[in-house]
């Protein structure tokens, strides 16, 4: 049930799917693939508190919880903005995409890190996954197995989206139209902070 569940969740459209596909578009495969490891690593944390009981603190609290959704839609409202402002190719015909400088390898974990730990929503998702399928008697090894292979498994999963994102063909599609799609990027990523940060807690 457990890989079920969260294969669906992790395929499902959302912020971290976002954020790997505005990598692979303006800074390559290299960075995407940090982002969607740093994604797997804030994975890893939502585990923990979960296990630790401090998920259920934060989902009982209205106050923390409203602070970490605002501050998880800021995040994205501010990376979405940026995005919004890439510049179509100039009269060389060198794309944005080239011009842009991409991040180094802890800029790009960093920001998927971000991206996964700020998302309230993964806390709800995690404590409800977990206080369905863990009963008191659950080994601590295998809560900590489930965790572990929940957070390898977004990283091999975003990671293979970034291989493929940033294959020769589909890069020449981007290079072509890189500027409208980090636009649509975004767009999506502002749409995405705004929704968090008007969306109630269930």
């Amino acid at each position: 049930m457990i890989v079920l569940v969260h294969l669906l969740a992790v395929a499902s459209p959302g912020p971290d799917f976002a954020m790997v596909l505005r990598q692979s578009i303006v800074s390559g495969r290299r960075p995407a693939i940090y982002t969607s490891i740093g994604i797997g690593a804030g994975i890893l944390v939502h585990v923990c508190y979960c296990l630790l009981g401090l998920g259920l603190v934060i989902s009982s609290s209205l106050v923390l919880f409203n602070l970490l959704k605002l501050v998880g839609a800021a995040y994205l409202f501010y990376v979405g903005w940026h995005s919004l402002r890439a510049r179509p190719a100039d009269s060389a015909g060198i794309d944005v995409v080239r011009l842009t400088v991409p991040p180094s390898a802890a800029q790009a974990l960093r920001i998927g890190f971000l991206t996964n730990l700020l998302n309230p929503k993964a806390t709800l998702f995690f404590l409800s996954l977990f206080s369905l399928v863990i009963k008191p008697q659950t080994p601590l090894w295998i809560q900590l197995g489930y965790g572990v292979y929940m957070a390898l498994a977004t990283g091999l999963w975003f990671s293979a989206l970034s291989l493929f994102l940033t294959r020769p063909a589909v890069q020449r599609f981007f290079r072509r139209f890189g500027h409208w799609a980090e636009r649509l990027m975004g767009t999506v990523l502002v749409a995405l902070g705004i929704r968090l940060a008007l969306a109630g807690r269930g």
